[in-house]
């Protein structure tokens, strides 16, 4: 069967404060703001869109108001990941500009580095760089339906 999805374009999150949030993905991460989009209701500043790379996009919506802590027992979101080529490049980066690096770069149990940091409204982001023998790339390269 094909797959019916290409790919994902874009996963959003509501923040507290915008140019925290901003500056945090292009700062730590490297993410380049894109645009914003007004809400056609008022023509305020509505959603800031910030480039990963390729077509794929974060979405950025402004004034949340209610924290959610995370817990592993919640339903629903538990993190975002992010693909890289140099891990221990990006753990410097999160550590020189004060962001919460909560896992040091470690080999995981899929066969791939990663490490682990929070955005500035706690949105726990998993940094990953894949390893020869991983398991996503074993599936990759046996995949006859890919």
């Amino acid at each position: 069967m094909n797959n019916l999805v290409i790919g994902i374009a874009h996963t959003a999150f509501n923040v507290k404060n915008m140019d925290r949030s901003v500056s945090f993905y292009e700062e730590v991460l490297g993410f380049k703001k894109a645009f914003v989009m007004n809400n056609p209701k008022d023509n305020k500043p509505w959603i800031v869109y910030m480039y990963v790379g390729k077509d794929q996009f974060l979405e950025l919506f402004y004034d949340a108001k209610i924290e959610i802590p995370y817990n592993d027992a919640n339903i629903g979101f538990s993190h975002i990941c992010l693909a890289v080529d140099d891990i221990k490049t990006v753990e410097q980066n999160i550590v020189a500009h004060g962001a919460p690096l909560d896992s040091k770069v470690s080999f995981g149990m899929d066969n791939n580095w990663q490490c682990w940091t929070r955005d500035p409204d706690g949105n726990r982001i998993e940094v990953m760089q894949m390893g020869e023998k991983s398991f996503q790339n074993e599936f990759i390269k046996h995949s006859e339906d890919l």
